[in-house]
């Protein structure tokens, strides 16, 4: 099977390629790049205009697989990221049961390669059960196919725990991807602490809940050599402390969510439990330091930190409503949106931050638009205009504070190991 891009403008962050190029895909690789490729039979995509980029990658998915399929599947988070322009995704072990030994994470790996249409992959707990005491075997959970550990959804707590773990982590050359929070500074916090949180009568969640578990991190990763990952920053303490830390250290690293570059706690209105992620939305001056980090490369990673939730279960009052909102359908769009098109990151150094440096946190062989690589591809209308509309979301939740939110640019086709699984908005099976 061949399938050739015409006349698409090429962006490779690897090698810094960005002009336009005829595209040859045969099978599952990538055949040859260059000009005027010649393909003999085969599809052919007419690329004016269009930009064609490794395969998206999202190292934070909350899959929701065992235990919470009512809000999400290996089929239907598939299906949502093949529409944002998703070709690999991790997903986080805070499932139930959990995902903390290698007997369930091969079932998982399985279950994930017959069920979904982009490539899937399990992150491990760092602990059994997540209960922040007894530490899992990294080794056979490695071996079953886990691409890196996390507690995500709260942290270990026991810092001699955490340091045991990260030697364990060091030892398997796994990636630790951390949840930086102090549930006794939380308190039962339902948004960002300040004047908006007292006005609106809520209990608020100060920086210094995610921040001091950054710095005890960050000190233990540069103790330990484990390679260690900040999720979700969301503080400009945060971004201050990664900063600091990757001068001495080069194991460290982060991520942002595309909500946190986007919006503030100045959209909550005490009603809307859409506004409710955890961390959650900060002050103007947090965003700033967030999108000022991914300028300097201090972030590494844009994660979608998608997480679905029932109708029924956002309804609550805000307080009881659970945190967190999906994201692999908007991310994209509103990334190219907000930053690329206002100038704030270049398209090549947006996509870096999408494909090539999660690849390498995960240590997989994709994020590359090269010949002889697999040719997991995403092709983007940076031009294309719409409306974010939940009624078309392939997700079985469509919890989003982007719902009605004009956006310019989106994919048009995503491929997978050589076989289109999206095309002009609409699903196709992957040839199995």
């Amino acid at each position: 099977m061949k399938t050739i891009f015409k006349e698409v403008r090429v962006l490779d962050p690897e090698s810094g390629r960005d002009e336009v190029l005829d595209v040859l895909v045969e099978g599952e690789r990538i055949k040859e790049i260059g000009k005027s490729v010649e393909a003999g039979e085969g599809k052919i995509i007419e690329g004016k205009g269009k930009w064609l980029v490794p395969g998206l990658i999202d190292v934070h998915v909350h899959l929701r697989e065992p235990g919470f399929e009512y809000k999400e599947t290996f089929v239907t988070g598939s299906r949502s990221g093949a529409m944002g322009g998703f070709t690999t995704m991790a997903y986080m072990p805070n499932t139930n049961p959990v995902i903390d030994n290698p007997g369930i994470i091969r079932a998982l790996v399985e279950k994930g390669k017959g069920e979904g249409i982009i490539n899937l992959h399990p992150v491990g707990s760092m602990t059994l059960g997540q209960q922040g005491e007894t530490l899992g075997d990294y080794g056979e959970m490695k071996k079953a196919g886990a691409l890196a550990l996390s507690e995500d959804g709260k942290s270990v707590l026991d810092s001699y725990v955490m340091k045991q773990g990260l030697l364990k982590a060091q030892n398997e050359d796994l990636p630790v991807l951390v949840h930086c929070e102090d549930p006794s500074l939380v308190a039962g916090g339902a948004m960002n602490e300040g004047k908006k949180s007292r006005a609106l009568g809520i209990q608020g969640i100060p920086n210094s809940a995610e921040d001091v578990i950054t710095a005890r991190d960050l000190i233990l990763s540069g103790e330990t050599g484990a390679r260690v990952h900040l999720c979700h920053m969301s503080t400009k303490g945060s971004v201050e402390l990664l900063r600091e830390a990757k001068a001495k250290n080069s194991r460290v690293s982060g991520e942002v969510s595309p909500h946190h570059l986007t919006f503030t706690e100045e959209i909550i209105d005490g009603i809307d439990t859409n506004t409710k992620m955890n961390p959650p939305l900060r002050r103007e001056e947090d965003r700033r330091e967030l999108i000022q980090g991914l300028q300097e490369g201090v972030i590494d990673i844009i994660a979608t930190d998608h997480a679905p939730h029932s109708e029924e279960d956002k309804k609550q009052p805000y307080e009881k409503a659970p945190f967190g909102i999906v994201g692999l359908e908007t991310a994209l769009s509103i990334g190219l949106t907000e930053l690329v098109h206002t100038g704030i990151l270049s398209p090549v150094k947006f996509f870096e931050k999408l494909t090539i440096n999660p690849a390498k946190l995960l240590g997989i062989s994709r994020g590359k638009l090269q010949a002889g690589e697999i040719a997991d591809l995403t092709l983007i209308d940076p031009e294309a205009s719409y409306e974010i509309r939940v009624e078309n979301f392939q997700s079985k939740s469509q919890n989003t504070p982007f719902k009605g939110r004009k956006v310019k640019g989106r994919a048009v086709l995503t491929m997978v190991s050589g076989n289109i699984v999206m095309e002009n908005s609409r699903l196709k099976e992957a040839n199995k």
